[in-house]
């Protein structure tokens, strides 16, 4: 089949083109803002990159025509981004999911699967998290992604276009950036106890997370496009665990002990995630296959094998 992955050079953009490269076209769409060239470099020669921005309506109609499915994956991500630039945030998430639904119904597109977030649920008490719990986002991130949840839902009200909205809950794993400002917590933890530096926790640490592996999470979207699975699903683990216990497991995978440091909380951030992962199971056959420990494991290794790369080509 012909697939399009927007924002395919991202962390988990390109870990998804790359999988589907094993058996259909893709073609990748991404103005690389926080994308990466070299996260395609096992693909490069069998995709087809395509750089630009999905607010280029005449850029997805050419990229869209003829596409079997559109997984949209490019946005603006993180809260405390979204919190310093909302209107960044907006056009970027609520703006740009109307151009991708808008060019996917044009061009007949079959499917849309589009990548939502936890965030929409905020910080109701309520665990574990199910789809049909009341909405209560904290953020202007979560606005967006909850708005663009809406619009698929309204697209395939209205103009009959099959939507899949997977709200997916702390993804990790290779390829994800820990350089940024607004890194998530696993590899800005992983790369710093591996250069022997304690992780700085924000909080008291017993906040709970439901971290999901980006294999899962790659799976999930393939099998939202090969069901008939339509709606709001839950794409975790399914299991939570405290930033303190995170920081120890990873201390422990890697050989090293440190004593973590603790900052003030993070704007913006909830308490306790957990989700309840029944309706994709049921819907469409979707399954983790990777616990946190064996998760890390895969991520450590390929933050070491990074690490030894880049000390070789700061070497030449």
């Amino acid at each position: 089949m012909k697939v399009v992955v927007t924002g395919g050079a991202g962390f988990i953009g390109s870990n998804l083109a790359e999988e589907l490269s094993k058996k259909h076209d893709v073609i990748i769409i991404d103005n690389l803002s926080t994308g990466r060239m070299e996260n395609l470099d096992e693909i490069i020669d069998k995709a087809n990159f395509i750089k630009g921005s999905i607010t280029d309506q005449e850029l997805l109609r050419k990229a869209f025509a003829g596409a079997d499915t559109v997984f949209h994956q490019a946005a603006m991500p993180s809260v405390q981004r979204s919190i310093d630039d909302p209107i960044a945030s907006n056009e970027a998430n609520v703006d740009g999911t109307l151009n991708v639904l808008v060019a996917a119904r044009d061009c007949g597109v079959g499917k849309v699967v589009y990548a939502s977030s936890s965030s929409v649920y905020g910080d109701t008490p309520t665990l574990p998290k199910k789809e049909d719990m009341m909405p209560n986002p904290k953020s202007p991130y979560a606005v967006s992604k909850l708005a663009g949840e809406y619009y698929c839902r309204v697209f395939s009200e209205v103009y009959g276009l099959s939507t899949a909205c997977l709200r997916y809950f702390n993804v990790y794993g290779p390829r994800q950036d820990p350089q940024s400002q607004y890194s998530a917590v696993i590899p800005i933890f992983v790369t710093k106890i591996l250069a022997g530096e304690p992780p700085i926790i924000l909080g008291d640490g017993t906040q709970t997370r439901d971290f999901t592996f980006v294999k899962d999470v790659v799976t999930a979207n393939i099998l939202a496009m090969e069901s008939e699975a339509e709606g709001v699903f839950n794409i975790a683990c399914g299991h939570r665990v405290s930033l303190n216990e995170l920081a120890a497991n990873i201390m422990e995978i890697a050989d090293t002990r440190l004593d973590s440091i603790y900052d003030k909380p993070r704007l913006g951030d909830i308490k306790d995630s957990l989700a309840d992962i029944s309706s994709a199971r049921n819907e469409m056959g979707y399954e983790p296959s990777f616990d946190l420990n064996s998760g890390l494991e895969e991520t450590i290794k390929w933050f070491r094998r990074n690490q030894i790369q880049e000390r070789k080509l700061h070497a030449l």
